[in-house]
């Protein structure tokens, strides 16, 4: 065979077995990551060839399918009621992806989940009738938040102490995920991201702030567990004014009459006194005071309820100055109102955390368990007897001192009020919270709740955490407790 033929066969036969090798690797190797591709039309048009199964509350869906026309996608996402639960579902779009607990479980929703095939249907890859997500949300206490925050900026979260369980949340504004399910939906898409008060950020989870006066509850937690004061009763060594270590600055009280000097732990949290936390903070140091709110949640990276939370923070690195601030929730102190719910959680349950979650079931279209959330797994934050003094100060706060609007008859209702200072020079409406906890006297049910009002058009000096937000938390505590 002449030379040059020889060797042209030779390499044309490399390409083949070239060509053949990597059709084989990309058929037996790739064909998954492939098929799984978000690039990858088929995987859209497999995801919406089928109703979608759907999120459950309290036995009823709150969302559903609707077939489309004109399109290769055949069926779209609907929501029932969807501004109210757009904080719990997260929105599942055609063109934009998926969310929260649509984002989370959305190979369970459209039937894509291997757990939800037989071995036939594993081997084949037929696509299979989809599962449900079963939410812990109690219609009746996201209902109340929804409704008193109304207009507001802001967000409400409410735990079963006992649980875990997360009963109810909301983040104002809100928006309506159906009408971003589709593929036209560009227009109501662009107004949503441009829209300055960010309707889609779940600010229950999402949107740490400055959570003022409710950490005071944290900084007393530490002087009592600490052995800096022996219980809230005890006198403490607090000047007033109070001026921060190493500075001319004076830090002093909102209520310039309070009997804030040397004020006992119960007295200072009744009257919300800034001079004896910022110097408890200092006496404990800055260790101490961040040991007790990690035991909290604080500086938790991955918080998962499954949706995951933003990181609450207690800074490190400060003079003393600074740490005389953070002992009112102030300099770099951030917090989510589930991480402040979740401060209040902790107490009412004699100091253990149970773990917050929203979903307590995963189901195949026969109602099959998937996957189930256990409830009560806990850790100790505190002692019980820490946590009893705790909520005896609490409740002073809210039947004597700044908590009064959280009252409910028949209940007992402690509490913690915070306005916390917002912008360069407290230039910003400042941030209303309260964060508390209730429990009825006639059925023992129990609720933690935290609310945070960013803005609610108020003046400014009509802000405080008693005016705006004691009132909805008392709203959503009375409908968990009822029945």
């Amino acid at each position: 065979m002449n030379r040059t033929i020889r060797h042209t066969a030779v390499f044309c036969l490399l390409l083949v077995l070239a060509l053949l090798g990597r059709a084989t690797w990309v058929q037996a190797y790739q064909a998954k990551a492939l098929a799984d591709n978000d690039h990858n039309r088929r995987k859209t048009i497999a995801q919406y060839a089928q109703p979608l199964g759907d999120i459950i509350v309290a036995g009823s869906p709150v969302t559903g399918s609707k077939r489309t026309q004109g399109s290769d996608l055949a069926y779209k996402r609907t929501y029932t009621q969807g501004e109210l639960y757009a904080a719990v579902t997260g929105y599942s779009s055609q063109a934009y992806g998926a969310t929260q607990l649509e984002g989370i479980y959305s190979h369970v929703l459209d039937g894509t989940d291997d757990r939800l095939k037989n071995p036939v249907d594993l081997v084949t890859g037929k696509q299979t009738a989809p599962g449900s997500v079963l939410t812990t949300i109690d219609p009746d206490v996201q209902k109340a938040a929804y409704k008193a925050l109304g207009n507001d900026k802001g967000a409400a979260v409410a735990i079963d102490p006992t649980t875990g369980k997360i009963l109810g949340m909301v983040s104002t504004p809100s928006y309506d995920p159906s009408k971003i399910s589709g593929t036209n939906d560009g227009d109501v898409w662009q107004k949503l991201l441009s829209d300055q008060d960010k309707p889609m950020v779940n600010r229950a989870l999402r949107q740490p702030l400055a959570p003022g006066s409710t950490f005071k509850l944290v900084v007393a937690s530490a002087a009592l567990e600490n052995g800096l004061y022996s219980s809230v009763d005890e006198r403490t060594d607090s000047p007033d004014p109070y001026t921060l270590p190493g500075t001319t600055t004076v830090l002093r009280n909102e209520n310039a009459s309070a009997p804030c000097e040397n004020a006992t732990l119960r007295t200072a949290l009744q009257y919300s006194c800034n001079n004896v936390f910022a110097k408890a903070a200092v006496d404990l140091g800055q260790d101490k005071v961040r040991a007790m709110a990690e035991k909290f949640g604080f500086n938790t990276e991955k918080l998962d309820v499954p949706v995951r939370a933003s990181e609450s923070l207690y800074p490190s690195g400060m003079d003393k100055a600074q740490t005389a601030l953070t002992g009112i929730g102030q300099f770099e102190v951030t917090a989510t109102p589930l991480q402040m719910a979740m401060v209040s959680s902790a107490l009412a349950n004699g100091g253990e955390l149970a773990a917050p979650h929203m979903v307590s079931k995963v189901t195949d279209a026969k109602g099959n368990t998937l996957q189930d959330f256990a409830d009560g797994d806990t850790k100790r934050v505190v002692s019980a007897s820490t946590a009893e003094q705790m909520r005896s100060a609490m409740v002073t706060v809210v039947e004597q001192g700044t908590g009064t609007n959280a009252r409910i008859d028949g209940a007992e209702v402690g509490g913690k009020t915070g306005t916390a200072q917002n912008g360069v020079g407290n230039s910003n409406t400042p941030y209303a919270w309260f964060t508390s906890y209730a429990k009825s006297k006639s059925t023992g049910k129990e609720v933690a709740v935290a609310v945070v009002v960013e803005d609610s058009g108020s003046a400014r000096s009509e802000v405080s955490g008693n005016g705006l937000a004691a009132p909805i938390a008392q709203k959503m505590m009375k409908a968990a407790l009822k029945g």
